[in-house]
């Protein structure tokens, strides 16, 4: 396949308005089923949106796809979060078995009655760990206005990410599969970091004075 088919091919599949229902159902979804490829589909829109013209038709602009990957992202918490609130006691036994969702629920405890919750943006980046921290939030009883706000921003702070690394791929190496390989690729090295920073053991207080 030569570059002008490439070029095509990956507009000619993210051409339409369909892309932004499709982009928005599955990170709807991948709160629950984790495998869909959320992030794929919204690096290849942007880098289909990358090098289009004037006359160019059916390609995804940048700021509606942006404000849906953001839309769904914090939908998709909210709703993982409130279905874990109103899970009752057969969820709380599942999780309870899960030591993610165990260590999830003690973290992200400490980081929200601190005042921060870093966690819920590092964990929209790394694998699963957006199932796990919304789902540990409902499940260990957060109050709404501690998680939502924080979900917002890692929701808004990963749609940024990913539809800028389509754009800055599209942009240096051409509307091409590759270039939105190489995209996806330096999102799961930003997953990669976010779950090493998230496993690292908190630091000991210092022993008073």
């Amino acid at each position: 396949m030569n570059l002008l088919d490439s070029l095509g091919s990956l507009r000619s599949l993210t051409a339409g308005p369909w892309i932004y229902p499709v982009v928005a159902t599955s990170i709807l979804l991948d709160v629950f089923l984790p495998v869909l490829p959320s992030g794929f589909l919204v690096i290849t829109a942007a880098t289909a949106a990358a090098t289009a013209t004037a006359a160019s038709t059916g390609v995804p602009s940048l700021l509606p796809l942006l404000l849906c990957a953001a839309s769904a992202s914090v939908l998709g918490d909210f709703l993982a979060y409130r279905l874990a609130r109103r899970g009752g006691a057969r969820l709380d036994r599942a999780i309870a078995r899960s030591r993610r969702l165990t260590l999830a629920q003690e973290r992200l405890g400490t980081a929200l009655a601190r005042g921060g919750g870093l966690l819920v943006v590092l964990a929209r980046f790394a694998p699963a760990g957006r199932s796990v921290v919304s789902l540990g939030a409902g499940a260990a009883k957060r109050r709404v206005e501690e998680f939502l706000p924080w979900s917002a921003l890692a929701g808004v702070t990963w749609a940024s990410y990913s539809v800028g690394l389509g754009w800055l791929g599209g942009q240096w190496l051409g509307a091409t599969w590759f270039s939105a390989g190489v995209s996806t690729l330096a999102l799961f090295l930003a997953g990669g970091l976010a779950a090493y920073l998230i496993r690292r053991p908190a630091a000991a207080p210092a022993p008073a004075a």
